[in-house]
């Protein structure tokens, strides 16, 4: 199982970075697109793929640097016959409804034909509670503390699974909250964390600062991403494995490329 991060940083990328997004490739040469940002179809062909290798799509919430590339990705598989059947989509049902309503409709919703919906473009598999099934890979999701909407926190979900006998965190987008994230923290074997690197927070991602403070057991797991385009610190100095670069490969049965 390899984990390969097509960009690793933060919504307000630069041309020497994507979006964070990752491929999830098992041995069968399948892939689950971990996100989908506005960057993907950039990012992909940099790596020598296009939409056509994109087997699966999970999508953890609905900031455009995490969906923004959707309606991409369902034009030119449907429209490319080179393509095999629609890609699979992997949603927490609370965020089928406003991921079509609040931002896919607008471009999708018509066709010459017909008014299409999310299934005409994707095989929707709706997971109802905390875990789906990927190419036999039992995955869980962890509910993140990321933004809220009116009060009420917005869905966000990142995931955590095991694979080639190792345990692996990928918090998504989310808060600097140790305590909530305790027992993944404490399972994982290799955690992937959002950080922040910009002078200024946003409130809504845990920044480098926040993270150095963690237990250096936990430290020295964690690789970071999703940051921003700024001068980094020394991460491996700080404790941790370092910060994730724009096309690295995690090839979870090779501890060698896992640092």
């Amino acid at each position: 199982m390899r984990l390969i991060f097509l960009g690793s940083g933060s919504a307000f990328t630069t041309d020497d970075n994507y979006n964070s997004n990752m491929l999830l490739e098992n041995s069968h040469h399948h892939n689950l697109l971990i996100d989908c940002g506005s960057d993907a179809r950039h990012a992909l062909t940099d790596l020598g793929l296009s939409h056509c290798n994109i087997q699966s799509v999970y999508v953890s919430h609905l900031h455009a640097d995490h969906v923004g590339g959707l309606e991409w990705l369902a034009f030119t598989r449907m429209f490319d016959s080179d393509c095999n059947e629609k890609p699979t989509l992997y949603l927490q049902e609370s965020l089928v409804k406003p991921l079509w309503e609040n931002t896919l409709s607008g471009g999708l919703k018509s066709l010459e034909d017909k008014n299409a919906e999310l299934s005409t473009y994707f095989r929707v598999k709706l997971i109802p509670k905390d875990t789906f099934n990927w190419e036999g890979l039992d995955i869980t999701l962890v509910q993140t503390l990321h933004t809220k909407s009116c009060g009420k926190l917005s869905p966000s979900y990142g995931l955590f699974f095991s694979a080639d006998g190792l345990n692996i965190l990928i918090t998504t987008d989310t808060q600097f909250s140790p305590e909530h994230y305790k027992n993944f923290y404490e399972k994982a074997d290799i955690i992937f964390h959002d950080c922040e690197t910009i002078g200024k927070p946003s409130s809504v991602h845990a920044t480098y600062k926040q993270l150095t403070t963690l237990d250096a057991n936990i430290k020295k797991k964690i690789w970071l991403y999703h940051y921003n385009n700024n001068k980094l610190p020394d991460a491996k100095k700080d404790g941790f494995r370092g910060f994730v670069k724009k096309g690295q490969i995690f090839d979870f049965s090779d501890k060698k490329t896992l640092g």
